[in-house]
């Protein structure tokens, strides 16, 4: 049966493409982007949307208070009968009533290596801390900022030259990659949750060692 993912976005858009890409080679098998939404009128993310051909849909959120917004989302999403929910440059922090309605299946991509570095500006916040490597998180989001169990990392140096844009676009290559992975776990079922600690089955083990 073929999955179903909606994708939540306020900016460009670069992580759903690199989701919508990995759908349509197959890396993400089984698997159909139902749905893209955005809280932000002129969304790059949602013209990228449209031009695949995606359905897409624009909920305002300026004045509203965060359950009462996230209510209209969560009903374009039941609508739409998504499996998973992905934020992709997502502005804003999820209610516990939006969290709740998704138990473990809404996953976040954040540039840093998580605990360190959460919220905005978190490659400014490495470069300016003086870190020697970061990178990225996908985490399973819970009703704190960037705090849910984390199902994959990737990390990158930090360079004695790096400006933010440099690390940033080296961060963002780790994003593309390893959020389509996770996704794929995720929707495959291949893991338990234990406490904090997101651990994949012997089986899904054997085959990322494979690939």
């Amino acid at each position: 049966m073929t999955k179903r993912i909606g994708v939540l976005l306020s900016g460009r858009g670069s992580n759903f493409e690199a989701l919508a890409e990995s759908v349509a080679a197959g890396r993400i098998p089984n698997a159909e982007i139902a749905v893209v939404i955005s809280n932000r009128e002129g969304a790059p993310g949602i013209e990228r949307a449209r031009a695949r051909g995606i359905e897409t849909r624009v909920i305002p959120s300026k004045g509203l208070e965060r359950e009462a917004y996230d209510r209209q989302v969560v009903a374009a999403l039941r609508e739409k009968q998504v499996d998973l929910v992905c934020l992709a440059g997502f502005m804003r922090l999820l209610s516990p009533y939006f969290v709740a309605a998704f138990p473990n299946r809404i996953l976040n991509i954040h540039p840093s290596l998580l605990p360190a570095f959460p919220g905005l500006e978190a490659q400014r916040q490495a470069l300016e801390y003086g870190v020697k490597w970061s990178g990225c998180t996908v985490h399973i989001v819970d009703e704190n900022l960037d705090a849910g169990p984390i199902v994959t990392q990737a990390v990158v140096p930090v360079l004695d030259d790096d400006t933010l844009e440099t690390l940033a676009d080296r961060i963002l290559k780790e994003e593309h990659r390893i959020y389509s992975e996770a996704v794929r776990l995720v929707l495959e079922g291949r893991f338990r949750i234990e406490g904090r600690r997101v651990i994949q089955t012997a089986a899904e083990k054997r085959r990322a060692n494979e690939a």
